[in-house]
């Protein structure tokens, strides 16, 4: 994994400086460096060196850490999104994580320059092998995949199909069904509904290409026009919309690696292979604090840290504030490393002051539920 003893030491020093400043600026990590070097300029050149450095590869030094802290996931069945983030407008961020009790924890990220969102089936099918290779290692197959519409692809779908994983994957309205004899039944846009209406496609067949059979739910959540429109691998109903809601799990660990805590386009670097390396720095740290945060939790020490009577922070911020906690009194911290499947066992608590928008009740964490008239 290492090629050199100091390239480990730098990375354990690197992660350090981004838990202890939450930003992902080398001038603010190299106060945490503990090192020989007289002048601020030398430590900050040795980071620099450190993440153009081509012999250090990103997926050799997270892979053995995410598969170690699954290894504790028991027989659960693990959900996983995929998703991407456009950095500097230069490059694209391609992730694969798993959804964890409301936040999302890095199992494979890389960095192209691609200046769009939009990347074509070849490129992520190489980052999806590579998981599915992770995740044979470990015995776990017991997967569900989500993605968005952007993703909604039919040779993506015959390769999770041939993986065995399920899905839940949002489609286009332009999309066609058809019955599996190859009958064309409508087009995704051409179905009405009513507010509050769910529609359910079973046994059809998606796209000109005639691929199936699968699973579609259609749902009007609103007096609004906004549609959701899903496809499964297995039969769909309501409870479909909320399985696939999970996604947005992703999209709050984006948040987190930007604005919400690390900082990751404070960063000056604009090269593809630096950005994802300093991204290998930030995926360890999340492993680690929501690794302390749990930690916290299964041990009822919480409120500790954590100043609401029900669980009013994810298990990355009670992760922090537990380091936090710790290095002031001179206590260890991050002593292992585990993600545990299953329910949580201290859900954060429901929030009765405010009615959630329902067009975004999703990204705040509420479930919708779809009703059909009576």
């Amino acid at each position: 994994m290492w090629n050199d003893s100091r390239n480990a030491d730098t990375f354990a020093w690197l992660v350090t400086g981004v838990l202890q400043s939450q930003k992902s600026t080398l001038p603010e990590w190299i106060t945490h460096r503990p090192s020989k070097a007289q002048f601020a300029q030398s430590r900050e050149r040795q980071a620099r060196r450190w993440l153009s450095n081509e012999k250090i590869d990103p997926v050799s030094i997270y892979g053995p850490l995410i598969t170690s802290a699954l290894r504790t996931w028991g027989e659960h069945r693990l959900v996983l999104a995929l998703d991407t983030s456009v950095l500097f407008e230069k490059f694209c961020l391609i992730r694969v994580a798993v959804l964890f009790r409301g936040r999302s924890v890095p199992l494979y990220s890389t960095v192209l320059k691609h200046a769009s969102a939009q990347v074509s089936t070849a490129r992520l099918l190489p980052v999806l092998a590579h998981v599915k290779g992770m995740l044979d290692h470990l015995g776990m197959r017991d997967v569900r995949f989500l993605a968005d519409r952007g993703f909604c692809d039919a040779e993506l779908m015959d390769w999770l199909w041939a993986c065995g994983w399920h899905y839940r994957i949002r489609i286009k309205s332009s999309l066609i069904l058809a019955d599996p004899r190859g009958q064309r039944l409508c087009k995704v846009n051409e179905v009405k509904l009513a507010p509050r209406e769910t529609r359910c496609f079973h046994n059809v067949t998606l796209t000109g290409q005639r691929f199936g059979p699968l699973h579609v739910v259609l749902g009007r959540p609103t007096d609004g026009p906004e549609h959701w429109q899903v496809v499964s691998d297995e039969p769909t109903g309501v409870e479909t919309f909320a399985e696939y809601g999970e996604r947005f799990q992703i999209e709050e660990g984006f948040l987190d690696d930007k604005s919400g805590l690390f900082g990751l386009e404070a960063s000056r670097l604009r090269d593809a292979a630096s950005l994802e390396r300093l991204v290998l720095v930030t995926s360890t740290a999340t492993l680690l604090l929501v690794s302390e945060g749990l930690q916290m939790v299964e041990q009822g020490l919480r409120r500790v840290v954590d100043p609401h009577w029900q669980r009013g922070l994810s298990y990355l911020k009670i992760g922090l504030r537990s380091v936090q906690y710790a290095l002031g009194r001179g206590q260890a911290v991050l002593t292992r490393l585990g993600l545990h499947g299953g329910a949580d066992p201290e859900p954060v608590g429901c929030k009765t002051t405010k009615q959630p928008d329902p067009q975004t009740a999703f990204d705040v964490g509420w479930t919708l539920v779809f009703r059909s008239p009576s």
